[in-house]
């Protein structure tokens, strides 16, 4: 049975070399591992509380970047409006004017019309006067040129001052 159990100096022996074991690690190994374990521990931390406010942040800017977008959207809306009503406006005005200067032009042509019109019967009435006292000098001279038509238009003349 000596195989099975250790002998008291075997025992004694493999104590002794596990507690120099054990000091030496203790001493030289243990300090550094777990300080090496206590700032991997920090560092990933610290990653993990940066990526949760980079998280946040980035959800900050994705609902600021959406509200910006839903203002330029109400702003081009906005604008938009703003320029139909002013091209709406504009045209308006256009028509209005154009209708102003047509019904200016249409009044000074039938104002010029007019003038012509009054003009060229003054003319027609000068020319037919003028006519008409060179037809009607024609035929008194010829009729005239005669000594008996000339008495006898005098007699007519006087006639016609006693009748009246």
């Amino acid at each position: 049975m000596e195989l099975v159990t250790p002998g008291i100096g075997l025992i004694f022996w493999q104590t002794v070399v596990f507690l120099v074991v054990f000091a030496i690690l203790a001493m030289f190994v243990w300090k550094p591992i777990t300080e090496a374990l206590r700032t991997r521990e920090g560092f990933i931390s610290d990653s993990l509380k940066a990526a949760e406010l980079a998280k946040e942040e980035m959800n900050q800017l994705k609902a600021d970047n959406e509200y910006l977008l839903q203002e330029a959207r109400f702003e081009r809306e906005k604008i938009l409006k703003e320029a139909n009503a002013v091209a709406n406006q504009i045209k308006e005005d256009a028509k209005v004017e154009t209708a102003k200067i047509t019904e200016k032009m249409i009044d000074d042509a039938r104002k010029s019309i007019e003038s012509e019109k009054q003009n060229a019967l003054k003319d027609v009435k000068n020319l037919v006067a003028e006519l008409s006292l060179n037809i009607a000098e024609k035929v008194i001279r010829q009729d005239l040129a005669k000594d008996n038509a000339q008495k006898e238009l005098i007699q007519e003349f006087v006639k016609d001052i006693k009748v009246n």
